[in-house]
């Protein structure tokens, strides 16, 4: 397979390496490039034997002259395809050390070079892999491991795809030389079991992601312990592909039968006991991934780490599908990155720092959901004598420094670790528990906190958290001694389904903050996110101290911060901060002060940040109160002003540094400028806001704001859709990712509201180019969530055909929720030739009766129009050789249609039709049709479905007269007269009837239908 062409286009001969103008000579390629100039000098002009001599003489003068034919012989396999056989067959002839050389140089340009290589040098590094491996090479099995790290997860870009499945292919091609090393059994399984989490959406992923299963459930079932050397995150990773139906099953075997897999193998406990190694952890990295990791954690200051962090973001962590790349991040932090004491003393960035940054900038809650899961999954088993201090740490820390800046971020933490105890897996329950007691008791006794009480009994938390903590670790809320053991019971076995699906709901409170979801796989496999919302009870006032950050100031601007922090009513704060915008507007006005000044505000108007933003009762005037707060002049002065004022930057600098302090100012800009009569108009400031951030990007600004507010306030999050839809349609229509997160907090009452805004011309959520990927998208959803994605769907007025594509992706088993709303609209539409071939176009199975239930409501309504193109498609499908249907339906899982599909659907729906009054199939075209296959098919088909064609056995191609003998009942029914009707051809009665009934059928077929039958006739004989 040929790897798609970046800008870079093909290496030219003997160049390796992209480079620019500016770059300098990299040192290895003009290794590389001298010894492709020793051996093009020894072999030039030579025959095979004679250029095999000279190179052999070379060699034998010393070790470098070897490594300098080694090496330039592999060099030109690189960058000269049409010679590398030649290469390669001569090094393997020269070759003294096993192909040592060439093996440690291939390690060392991917671990180092790999992101500058040519697109060719990649297609034939990657072509040489395979000839090693064929040729079975000693030492290729670490080669075919560090390829494997350099497919990066969270990247479905063409070219990383491309290595994913060429790398599959060499695996699955030579699987018993994979087989015969346990390592790369384990490492294998280990990268596609988490690469298959990515591949979804396309026809092409979802054929590379059905290799990939087949590839992992193989090597799980049959070398099983070889896999088991994984350890615990083995399970992380098979719980995040649950729902595929191979992997449902090992489930089961893996909790009910483990035995089967292994005899060596107890149960899932076993598996979760054992601590992954680091060689795993690190392996979902690339090596530029892991270089940058480890260079902040050894080399950045801790209040320096921004720059590097947003880089890492824009390179690996911007797009939706980069969201599953956080977990690995995490747990390669978690278990790889382990600082030396002196590190950790000094002020170099910690690691819960970059596991804080990381947690805060999830887009996603399943993503959110994954990576505490990531966080605390060393917890849930943790043991002193086997597991370290270093793995549990980064958890602690992050709730522990993040309880004054971010109490939320703190609060969920602590709200996980309570509720996974019941809900990881409630046979082991006991055993979670006694895991995360035993990691809170080492952190104690290894003193990375001192005490525990201050974080679990904090006034910042909300008192239902507070209890629950106190519940559940009455030890570690109030006195600092050594808690007692706590003893395990032995789990009560269960039915798997019963714990993947239970749901306490201890927490439905009217008080609680805890949404009443638990964080739990349901049997799907798919995590259900629970949400933190600050509680509704008044808040005891701090005293603001804003004393170090007026220092700073100048005495003017110092002098109206004090009176804004001793100003009594609003009007009056109004008054003071008008003033200093005033005085942020003058000339001389110093910038650097902005951040200082940000800080004051943020502090002082903490209290425009908590509770609902949005009035109770929405009138215009209740609106335009609603935006007289002191803070939200900035906004004002920013409607007021031209783009090009001086004075419009240094307001946007300003809203930015308190962005940076405050996120939640981001959603508050869009309610004033969507509910100020004085912002009417001016909606687009906010995109010059979003580039005057950190961010410095609109698309991700945005999400992160309404991120926020779905957090904050679900009413505010409902009133902004409108406007958001509408004035940002590049950004919220092109992913799913705003709609999730409206319909993953709405409920029906605001559905419907909704629903009115679509239909009114107020709100677009859908348009025809890309509603078709979201609705795809929206397939991993949870329940109540897709229907109401299907019910926002159908206020527009989007043709169906746009979206019919969609059966493609349907499973019967694992999309009902799609299936039966795409059901419920199809019985409305008259079908098309495309809707009639989709439906057919997916693969037949007992349980499955979607294709039979919609066939039969059209055959009731449309009979003629689905008879017609029935019969389109029987006649376009049978005229294509046999061996091109195979390979069409070999070559992808979707939209495969083949005959033989349609004719197990036609009859399925016969059956169906048994015994009522319906003469679908006594219609010309559909008997037509079934006597054209009837005389081109083979005898398989005739006989597997001969009840289906002795419908048309006796029938009889007349142009200008129906039949007139008496015939038989049909396995349908009895046939009636029907006005309209075709005249009901002559046809055997199945063996199975239990009589056979004679009727004469008398009326003729009206001229019109007997024309077109006619000629339909006529083409298809031509």
């Amino acid at each position: 397979m040929e790897l798609p062409k970046g800008k870079a286009g093909a290496a030219a001969a003997g160049k390796l390496l992209l480079s620019s103008l500016l770059d300098s000579k990299d040192e290895l390629e003009e290794r590389l490039e001298r010894c492709v100039g020793i051996v093009t000098s020894l072999t030039n002009g030579l025959s095979e034997r004679e250029a095999n001599d000279a190179l052999n003489a070379h060699i034998c003068k010393g070790t470098p002259q070897h490594e300098e034919i080694c090496l330039g012989l592999f060099t030109l396999v690189l960058t000269d395809p049409a010679q590398a056989q030649k290469c390669y067959r001569d090094l393997a002839l020269v070759s003294r050390d096993g192909m040592n050389i060439v093996l440690n140089k291939i390690n060392h340009i991917l671990m180092e070079k790999y992101l500058k290589l040519q697109d060719t040098c990649r297609t034939q590094l990657v072509w040489l892999l395979r000839e090693l491996v064929k040729s079975g090479v000693l030492g290729a099995d670490g080669v075919c491991m560090t390829f494997m790290k350099q497919i990066a997860g969270g990247d479905v870009t063409a070219k990383n795809i491309w290595l994913a499945e060429n790398v599959l292919e060499i695996l699955t091609e030579q699987r018993e030389w994979v087989l015969k090393s346990s390592l790369l059994v384990a490492m294998a399984v280990y990268t596609y079991l988490r690469l298959i989490v990515d591949h979804h959406g396309t026809a092409a992923l979802q054929a590379l992601r059905q290799k990939e299963v087949e590839f992992c459930i193989s090597l799980l079932r049959e070398r099983f312990m070889d896999c088991f050397m994984i350890g615990r995150d083995l399970v992380r990773l098979l719980q995040n592909v649950a729902r595929i139906p191979e992997f449902e099953q090992l489930w089961k075997d893996i909790l009910h039968n483990p035995q089967v897999l292994s005899s060596q193998f107890t149960g899932v406990l076993q598996l979760l006991q054992s601590r992954t190694s680091r060689k795993f952890l690190a392996c979902r990295l690339t090596p530029d991934m892991e270089t940058k990791l480890l260079f902040m954690t050894s080399r950045v200051r801790f209040g320096q780490q921004k720059r590097y962090q947003d880089w890492f973001q824009r390179q690996y962590l911007s797009t939706p599908d980069s969201q599953s790349l956080r977990c690995d991040l995490i747990r390669y932090i978690c278990g790889v990155v382990h600082p030396s004491n002196e590190v950790l003393s000094s002020d170099i960035l910690p690691r819960w720092a970059i596991i804080g940054w990381l947690l805060t900038t999830c887009t996603s809650n399943v993503a959110a959901s994954n990576a505490k899961l990531a966080l605390f999954y060393d917890w849930l088993f943790f043991n002193p004598e086997k597991d370290s201090i270093m793995n549990i740490e980064p958890a602690i820390l992050v709730m522990h420094h993040s309880m004054k800046p971010h109490p939320a971020i703190t609060a969920t933490l602590l709200d996980f670790m309570c509720r996974i105890i019941p809900n990881f897996y409630p046979p082991l329950e006991a055993h979670v528990r006694q895991g995360v007691f035993n990691s809170l008791t080492h952190i104690v006794e290894k003193r990375v906190l001192a005490h525990l009480a201050p974080l679990f009994d904090n006034p910042k938390l909300d008192k239902e958290l507070r209890a629950m903590l106190r519940e559940k670790f009455p030890e570690f809320c109030s006195s600092p001694s050594p808690p007692i053991e706590v003893k395990i019971e032995e789990p009560v076995p269960m039915e798997m389904e019963n714990h993947l699906e239970k749901d306490d709901g201890c927490y439905d409170n009217a008080e609680a903050a805890f949404s009443d979801d638990e964080e739990e796989l349901n049997s799907k496999g798919k995590k259900r996110e629970f949400r933190f919302h600050p509680i509704k009870e008044s808040i005891v006032e701090e005293p603001v101290d804003i004393t170090p950050f007026l220092e700073q100031l100048d005495e003017s601007l110092k002098d109206k911060v004090l009176q804004l922090q001793k100003g009594s009513d609003t009007e009056a704060q109004c008054e003071v901060m008008q003033e200093i915008v005033d005085q942020v507007l003058e000339e001389d006005f110093d910038s650097e002060q902005l951040s200082v000044l940000a800080s004051c505000l943020q502090e002082l108007f903490k209290a425009h940040f908590r509770g609902e933003v949005l009035p109770e009762e929405i009138t215009e005037e209740s609106l335009e109160e609603s935006v007289g707060k002191p803070l939200y002049l900035i906004f004002r002065n920013l409607c007021q002003m031209q783009e090009d004022n001086s004075g419009f930057s240094l307001l946007l600098d300003l809203l930015s540094e308190l962005y940076q302090k405050q996120p939640k100012i981001g959603y508050h800009l869009l309610y004033y400028l969507r509910a100020s009569k004085a912002a009417l108009g001016r909606m687009g400031l906010y995109e010059s806001f979003a580039q005057a951030t950190q961010l410095g990007e609109l698309h991700t600004c945005l999400m992160m704001d309404m991120k926020a507010c779905q957090e904050d306030d679900v009413r505010l999050l409902c009133f902004l859709t409108p406007s958001i839809y509408t004035e940002f349609p590049d950004e919220t229509l092109r992913s799913g990712e705003l709609l999730n997160m409206i319909v993953a907090v709405i409920d029906s009452f605001q559905l419907q509201e909704l629903v009115c805004h679509v239909m009114m011309g107020n709100l677009v959520m859908f348009r025809k180019d890309s509603v078709l990927n979201i609705l795809i998208q929206s397939l991993d959803w949870e329940t109540f969530e897709q229907y109401c994605t299907w019910q926002l769907f159908l206020a527009h007025n989007i043709p169906l055909e746009t979206i019919i594509p969609i059966l493609q992706h349907l499973k019967y088993k694992e999309h009902p929720e799609a299936l039966s709303c795409l059901l419920l609209q199809l019985r409305r539409e008259k079908p098309s030739e495309e809707m009639v071939k989709m439906v057919l176009s997916r693969p037949c199975h007992p349980e499955d009766q979607f294709t039979t239930s919609i066939l039969r409501h059209w055959g009731l309504r449309h009979d003629d129009l689905l008879g017609e193109h029935i019969k389109a498609l029987l006649i376009k499908n049978n005229s294509l050789p046999r061996k091109r249907q195979s390979l069409r339906s070999s070559s992808s899982k979707l939209a495969q249609l083949t005959l033989e599909q349609i004719l197990e659907h036609l009859d399925n729906l016969r059956l169906n039709l048994t015994n009522t009054k319906q003469n679908f199939f006594s219609q010309t075209p559909i008997l037509q049709a079934l006597q054209h296959v009837q005389a081109s098919c083979d005898e398989a088909h005739k006989m597997k479905f001969s009840d289906l064609f002795s419908l048309a056995e006796e029938y009889e191609d007349s142009s200008s007269k129906p039949p007139k003998s008496r015939r038989k009942a049909t396995a349908l029914s009895s046939p009636r007269s029907r006005k309209n009707a075709a005249q009901p051809p002559n046809n055997e009665e199945e063996s199975g009837s239990s009589s056979a009934s004679e009727e004469e059928d008398t009326k003729p077929k009206p001229a019109k239908r007997k024309r077109k039958g006619s000629s339909a006739v006529g083409s298809d004989s031509d």
